[in-house]
């Protein structure tokens, strides 16, 4: 087995026929986005038509692998492409695993990227860099699929990496906005942070096991020390935080807006932030183990969800509003996650249906910003329905999908996380569980403000604006992806989602220990608040008068959500600010200690010597006086200590 050192009796299956062809599922977007990045302007007249069917092609070659999977007994292909590092003892090798976790991964990554490829065809039409641009996309698409389809933590890394270097270079596509450039330090440095910890984790692994592959790393996990397990965990998990936006490395991601809006829909919908999702999720066999890594998931999952919520609350931008709900969505995430047993697919399949309702508005806020002169101020919008109606009825299947209202997508899967939550056992769950519940009516109120104030109403546009519907090749795909806003829930879940996962979380789906509530009592409680959540947002920004300018003044809860809770603040006050002072006190030390001991030395050396050349006048008779006065102190010396 790739990489292993010590036995390990988990194995895959043997790649063949189809899924010997694994390679080729990074191979073809890699290839669009070498030739789209080395053919210069050449290509400006067809790039764009390269990077979508590359991407494209991936899309079939990994529906007819899915479909090869599910008539495998083994349910699992792994393909050892080389050997990566052959050093001594140390034998790790690069390869790739195909099983029911990444497959579904593989369909949502190069699925929805290639409805956003052929969005960008129109959103970017008229842009000088959209070949680069779609080259990027190509090395975004192409590094995903590398961190899902590795078979050890080592591959995955190396896609981790990938992710976070397309993800600079697309979020500083438009470089010459300080904004944009700045954005993109701010999501790169950050994601370093989290960097650190998956670097550790993957160091502890090798220095505990002798492996980082997942097959040696899973089989012998039960022969690691608790403390050591935790720490683990803790280390992975602050890598999943830094990918997936979570507290306490949140403030890149609403920042990340600043970027094309496909890049929006692309790192929030299918790439980038469930990446993090995908690492403790594929990690399950590890946080099983470990109870204390499993809650901490929780709590970060909880506190984030209603962090995203309340930020978004207070929000004017529509793509900010966006970003923080993605935030909030992610958390969801990563609470059912944290919760284990058969929680681990529930987080996956709200991934794949936020896959669905996250893409399809956030492509729909670039068609509004299309057709409203790429104003992003909903305080500028209301009423585009009647001017945007293709783009409001699918913008408007998302806001019901992310609602949960039934029988749309985040009915099916958001209600179940809500209720796994609840029946965790002890008081965590009811803490866990209303953190969920309480989510869930915010999310309702922030999402229907949105809608409400750029869709309906009275216009408040600014004078020389005339919003329009944008062309078939922005609509197309909306509208497509508003079809699994509708029925990816209700589908995914018919389809056997939840068995099908099952197997990749160690046989962690088992039955559910306490039931606290029946389900359809914590749907029925959770669809009236979310109704209620919808209401005061339609009483307040729909029945009365939209303020257009910013406030003289705020309340402390304004201020408070519209700052993210000072979340910022903390992190400056805790990390930046002792950090800088570190430095600065570091650099004073090497400057004025270190180098100023060393200076000091060589200044009395320097000094003295001149000094002393001074002596050397080259005059026989200076000399002659000089050897007279000093043998004159010499003899008086000598007849000093005679006559004591």
């Amino acid at each position: 087995m790739s990489g292993d050192v010590l036995a390990a009796p988990v194995a895959y299956g043997q790649s063949s026929g189809v899924m010997s062809y694994l390679w080729l599922l990074i191979a073809l977007p890699a290839f669009g986005a070498a030739v789209l990045l080395l053919v210069g302007k050449r290509g400006d007249k067809w790039g764009h038509w390269l990077g979508t069917v590359m991407s494209g092609a991936a899309f079939v070659l990994g529906l007819i692998q899915f479909l090869a999977l599910r008539g495998m007994q083994t349910r699992s292909a792994e393909q050892i492409l080389f050997t990566f590092i052959p050093v001594g003892d140390l034998k790790i090798d690069a390869g790739l695993l195909f099983d029911p976790l990444s497959g579904v991964f593989v369909l949502l990554i190069t699925g929805i990227g290639t409805l956003i490829h052929i969005y960008s065809i129109g959103y970017m039409a008229h842009d000088e860099g959209r070949r680069r641009f779609f080259g990027y996309l190509n090395l975004f698409v192409a590094a995903m699929l590398l961190l899902v389809l590795g078979n050890g933590y080592l591959m995955l890394y190396v896609g981790w990496e990938g992710v976070g270097l397309a993800s600079y270079l697309l979020i500083a596509f438009w470089y010459f906005k300080p904004a944009a450039a700045t954005a993109a330090k701010k999501a790169f440095i950050m994601n370093r942070v989290g960097d650190v910890g998956l670097t550790l984790a993957i160091f502890m692994m090798f220095a505990t096991l002798g492996t980082t592959s997942y097959a040696g790393v899973f089989s012998n996990a039960e022969k690691l020390t608790p403390v050591i397990l935790t720490v683990m965990t803790l280390l992975l998990l602050l890598g999943a935080c830094g990918k997936s936006g979570q507290f306490p490395l949140q403030s890149w991601l609403p920042d990340a807006m600043e970027g094309p809006t496909p890049v929006s829909a692309l790192i929030h919908a299918a790439t980038m932030v469930t990446a993090g999702v995908y690492l403790i999720a594929r990690s399950a066999p590890l946080f099983n183990l470990t109870p204390t890594g499993q809650t901490v998931v929780c709590a970060i999952g909880a506190f984030t969800l209603l962090l995203g919520c309340i930020a978004g609350c207070a929000k004017d931008d529509i793509k900010k509003v966006l970003a923080w709900s993605t935030v909030s969505q992610i958390g969801y995430m990563f609470l059912a996650v944290g919760l284990g047993g058969p929680a681990y697919a529930l987080g996956i399949f709200h991934l794949l249906c936020h896959g669905f309702f996250k893409a399809g508005m956030f492509l729909g806020a670039g068609s509004v910003m299309h057709g409203m002169d790429d104003q992003v101020d909903m305080r500028r919008f209301g009423g585009l329905a009647r001017y945007m109606p293709i783009t409001a009825v699918t913008f408007g299947l998302g806001y019901l999908a992310i609602l949960g209202i039934p029988p749309f997508a985040g009915f099916f899967s958001k209600d179940a996380i809500i209720e796994a939550a609840f029946n965790r056992p002890g008081w965590t769950g009811w803490l866990f569980g209303a953190a969920a519940l309480i989510g869930a009516g915010i999310t309702a109120f922030y999402m229907s403000r949105l809608f409400v104030m750029t869709f309906l109403g009275k216009k408040r546009w600014t004078d020389g604006q005339h919003p329009h519907e944008s062309p078939v090749s922005m609509w197309l795909p909306m509208a497509i992806i508003a079809v699994g806003s509708i029925g990816a829930g209700f589908g995914l879940k018919a389809l056997g989602l939840l068995d099908w996962l099952a197997p990749a979380f160690g046989g962690a789906a088992d039955h559910v220990e306490t039931e606290r509530f029946p389900s359809w009592m914590v749907s029925v409680v959770t669809l009236v608040i979310v109704l209620l959540g919808a209401a005061l947002a339609f009483w307040l920004y729909l029945a009365r008068k939209v303020r257009t300018e910013e406030p003289a003044s705020a309340n402390p809860f304004v201020l408070a959500a519209r700052n993210a809770l000072y979340a910022d603040t903390i992190n400056q006050s805790l990390f930046e600010r002792p950090g800088l002072f570190l430095t600065r006190a570091l650099v004073y030390l090497d400057s004025k200690g270190i180098d100023g001991l060393v200076n000091t030395i060589a200044a009395v050396v320097g000094g003295g010597s001149g000094r002393l050349r001074r002596m050397q006048t080259g005059f026989v008779r200076t000399y002659a006086l000089t050897m007279l006065v000093g043998a004159v102190l010499v003899v008086g010396a000598l007849l000093a200590v005679r006559l004591g």
